[in-house]
């Protein structure tokens, strides 16, 4: 059996929330499928941002 990912609280609340997922799956989610989920989450932010906006 795998260990729980060793995230922050802040970190594994936040992720927990953008991702839909209980956050008692995601600590014990494997590591690659976590990853997979993040970059599909960073693509859908990065497509629903506007273009021009670049002064963050």
């Amino acid at each position: 059996m795998t260990q729980p990912l060793q995230l922050s609280p802040e970190t594994a609340i936040k992720l927990s929330k953008e991702l839909g997922v209980p956050l008692e799956h995601l600590m014990h989610m494997p590591k690659h499928i976590l990853l997979q989920k993040i970059a599909e989450l960073a693509t859908k932010n990065a497509a629903n941002e506007p273009k021009g906006d670049t002064d963050k």
